[in-house]
């Protein structure tokens, strides 16, 4: 698997793009002793046919700060 940097992607971000795009091999992107994978989507799979689900009613920036006494299962969620 080829690997670029984080640097090199911001300089080549499109035809890096189309790469992966064109080629479906996945690249590396190495930054700060981790990586992260760039791959294509493969149409038809498993995780592409999921449909979006919204499990929490109400704001869920909410819950960040929300005490033990205050979550309501049953009305929290949906």
């Amino acid at each position: 698997m080829e690997t670029v940097t984080l640097t090199a992607l911001r300089q080549h971000l499109f035809a890096i793009a189309d790469k992966v795009l064109k080629t479906q091999a996945p690249i590396a992107i190495a930054h700060r002793g981790r990586k992260l994978i760039l791959t294509p989507e493969v149409p038809g799979s498993r995780l592409s046919r999921l449909k979006r689900r919204r499990f929490i009613k109400g704001d869920p920036a909410l819950l960040v700060t929300a005490t033990v006494g205050e979550w309501h299962e049953l009305t929290s969620l949906k």
